[in-house]
């Protein structure tokens, strides 16, 4: 039997099912009424995962954002981790705004989630690693408080627990 015991917090989001999300989400543009003659479109550059949303003003960019929103979330996927970036001009009076997906945990987000944990008095170890966070205990029990802790905190990001052991 093991001395410790040990997880790993970490934030990932299916690069193909956003893909997918996409797909589907123009599919609708394309065929909704208050769509047509629109320059409304949605661009995924899965290298640097931004997705660009592209419309004729902020009204309807704002209407394709609710239409990529619901896609996302039916698929199950976690509205936290897309980011908006700032609203830009673009060609002939549309407007082009940046969505970054966030893949890992920033570095400012674990190091509030292991003080967050230390906070809470739990006899746990947490520690950073990468883009993840790993918490170790002798106790298993300690461990499941620790992910309590980290589910009732508000860190910006969704979280996913892996390799229990």
């Amino acid at each position: 039997m093991p001395s410790d015991f040990s997880f790993d917090v970490v934030s990932k989001v299916d690069v193909t099912l956003v893909d997918e999300c996409i797909q589907v989400a123009m599919k609708e543009i394309v065929n909704r009424f208050d769509f047509k003659g629109s320059v409304s479109k949605i661009e995924f550059n899965q290298k640097d995962l931004l997705i660009t949303v592209t419309s004729d003003d902020e009204y309807k960019l704002k209407a394709v954002h609710d239409v990529l929103n619901t896609r996302l979330a039916k698929r199950g996927l976690p509205l936290k981790n897309f980011v908006q970036q700032k609203l830009e001009a673009a060609l002939s009076g549309a407007v082009r705004q940046q969505v970054k997906v966030q893949q890992g945990i920033p570095s400012d987000k674990a190091k509030e989630m292991v003080a967050a944990v230390k906070k809470s008095g739990v006899k746990v170890q947490a520690s950073i690693q990468g883009d993840q966070l790993r918490v170790t205990s002798r106790s298993k029990d300690a461990l499941q408080d620790a992910m309590g802790v980290l589910r009732g905190g508000a860190f910006g990001v969704d979280l996913q627990f892996t390799n229990y052991r």
